[in-house]
C-alpha cells in the first residue's frame, strides 16, 4: 500500500513472469506505447461516450453489421483510428488502412480492385487524412463506395465540409469526436503502467494521480501523445523508478502546443479571440491570444484583426480604439516578437474593455444596400464642382450655401436628392453624445429650412 506521504500511486506492481514471446509478440513490443495500447473492442475505447453508449447508432450499426461508410471528424488522438480498427475487429471485416498524405491513385486502384474480387472478405478501407485527397482521388472512391465494394471510413482533423466532396459527404455517417478530458486520459494512462501485456507493468513505475493529469493536461486531451510521452518519461528512468514531478517538468520543457496555421485550429482560434473581445471578455481574449502567440501565430495577423474589430464592433463609441489598433499593428512590425505580445495584449485589453457599437458596420451595409437596390441618385446640382468654365456655365454648384456660415455650421441644405436614414446611432460610450449632437442637428436643420422657406 502507498505510503499517506506519496499520494495515491499507479502501476509499481511486481512484474509477472510472461512466458517466451512469439515473433509477432517481439514485433509488437517495439511499437509505440499508443499503438500496443489501442483498444481491441468499442467497449474499450475512452470517452467519446456521445457516440458509443450502448443503444446510440453506431455501435448498433456495428452490432448489426449493417454500417455503410463512416466518417470521423477531430482533433489528434481522440480516439479515430482506434474506433475504425476496433470496428473492423468485431465485424470480422478485412482492414485496409492508407494515408492520404503517403498514398496515391495507383496505390489506391489497387485496393479497390482487389475488393472486388473479394466480397466476402467485407473490406473496410479506413483512410486516415483523407481531407489530403484531391477531387480526382475523392471520386476515384465514389463507384466502389455506392457498390459496397468496400466500406469506406475516413478520418481528419478538419471539417469535412470544407474538404471532403459532397457526393462523397453524403453516402457517409458523419461522426464528430471531441478532446478528450483530463480523466479520461489519466485513467488510461494509469492502465498503460498497470499493463503488463501490452503497457508498461513489466517496469513496475509508479507514481502519483496529480502527475498522470498534469501530463493529460499538458498533451491537450490527445490520448496518443499522452501515452507515448508517458513512454519516454519512463524509458528515461530505471526500471523500477518513481515518475516524479520533476520528470514531468523536464519533459514539460518541450512541450508545443496544437495549432495549425492556415488550418481549422487557426481559422478556430481567431474566431474565437475576435468573439472573446467583441463579447466585452477580456479573460478569454488574452487566453485565445496568448494561445496563438505560443502556437506560431504571426503577431501582424492578430494585429489586423484588431484594427478590423476597432471599426467593426466599437466604432464611434470610442473613438481611440482604431489609431490604438493601428499603433499596436505598427508596433508588431518595427518591434516584433515576443515584446510585441505587450502591445497586443494592451490592445486586446483596451478594444474587449471599450463600449461596443456595430452602427459604422450597419450603417456601410445599408448605404451599399441603398446603392445597390435603389436608382443611384445624381449628384445635386448645388452640391457639384463648380472647376472650370464648362462646370460653371451648366450651373455647377449654384445656390449652395457655405456651412460655415451658418449656426454650428448647419445651413438647412440637404446632400442627397431623396434624403436616407442609414446611420442610426447607438447609446454605448462616446457615441451617445453623437447621438445627442445629430438629434439637436436636426432640429437645427428644421429650423433652417423654414426660415429659408419664408424668404
Amino acid at each position: 500500500m502507498p505510503s499517506s506521504r506519496q499520494g495515491e500511486l499507479f502501476g509499481g506492481s511486481p512484474a509477472i513472469p510472461q512466458p517466451a514471446a512469439s515473433s509477432a509478440e517481439t514485433s509488437s513490443r517495439h511499437q509505440p506505447l499508443a499503438a500496443r495500447m489501442r483498444p481491441r473492442r468499442l467497449a474499450e475505447v475512452a470517452g467519446q461516450t456521445h457516440i458509443l453508449r450502448p443503444g446510440s447508432l453506431l455501435p448498433r450499426l456495428v452490432q448489426n453489421d449493417r454500417f455503410g461508410s463512416l466518417m470521423f471528424y477531430g482533433p489528434p488522438g481522440c480516439g479515430k483510428t482506434s474506433i475504425a480498427e476496433a470496428i473492423a475487429a468485431e465485424t470480422g471485416s478485412r482492414f485496409v488502412r492508407i494515408n492520404a498524405v503517403m498514398s496515391n491513385v495507383a496505390e489506391l486502384r489497387e485496393i479497390l480492385a482487389t475488393a472486388r474480387f473479394r466480397p466476402e472478405a467485407r473490406t473496410i478501407l479506413f483512410i486516415d487524412e483523407i481531407h489530403r485527397f484531391n477531387k480526382a482521388q475523392q471520386d476515384l472512391l465514389l463507384p466502389d463506395v455506392e457498390e459496397g465494394n468496400v466500406r469506406l471510413i475516413g478520418a481528419t482533423t478538419h471539417n469535412p465540409g470544407f474538404y471532403v466532396n459532397p457526393p462523397l459527404l453524403s453516402r457517409s455517417h458523419l461522426f464528430r469526436l471531441e478532446p478528450l478530458d483530463t480523466a479520461t486520459v489519466a485513467d488510461v494512462l494509469s492502465r498503460a503502467l498497470a499493463d503488463t501485456e501490452r503497457g508498461l507493468g513489466a517496469r513496475r513505475h509508479a507514481t502519483e494521480r496529480k502527475v498522470l493529469l498534469d501530463l493529460a493536461v499538458l498533451c491537450g486531451g490527445d490520448l496518443r501523445r499522452a501515452l507515448n510521452a508517458l513512454e519516454v518519461i519512463a524509458l528515461s528512468l530505471a526500471e523500477g523508478a518513481p515518475i516524479t514531478e520533476a520528470d514531468l517538468a523536464i519533459f514539460a520543457q518541450e512541450r508545443r502546443i496544437r495549432y495549425d496555421a492556415d488550418e481549422d485550429e487557426h481559422y478556430d482560434t481567431i474566431s474565437a479571440f475576435i468573439k472573446s473581445v467583441r463579447g466585452g471578455d477580456p479573460d478569454a481574449a488574452l487566453y485565445w491570444l496568448a494561445k496563438m502567440l505560443e502556437g506560431g501565430e504571426d503577431p501582424r495577423f492578430i494585429a489586423r484583426r484588431l484594427v478590423i474589430l476597432a471599426s467593426e464592433d466599437i466604432g464611434l463609441a470610442d473613438p481611440t480604439a482604431l489609431p490604438l489598433a493601428i499603433a499596436a499593428h505598427q508596433a508588431c512590425d518595427f518591434v516584433g516578437l515576443p515584446e510585441c505580445g505587450h502591445h497586443l495584449a494592451h490592445a486586446t485589453l483596451h478594444l474587449a474593455t471599450a463600449p461596443k457599437s456595430n452602427s459604422a458596420t450597419l450603417a456601410l451595409g445599408a448605404a451599399q444596400q441603398a446603392v445597390r437596390e435603389q436608382p443611384v441618385q445624381a449628384v445635386p446640382i448645388h452640391l457639384r464642382d463648380k472647376g472650370g468654365q464648362a462646370s460653371k456655365r451648366l450651373g455647377h454648384g449654384d445656390g449652395y450655401r457655405y456651412s460655415h456660415d451658418f449656426p454650428e455650421a448647419i445651413s438647412g441644405q440637404d446632400f442627397l436628392e431623396r434624403p436616407l436614414a442609414l446611420y442610426h446611432p447607438k447609446t454605448a460610450g462616446a457615441e451617445a453624445e453623437i447621438a445627442h449632437r445629430l438629434s439637436h442637428w436636426k432640429q437645427l436643420k428644421a429650423q433652417a429650412k423654414k426660415h429659408e422657406d419664408r424668404r
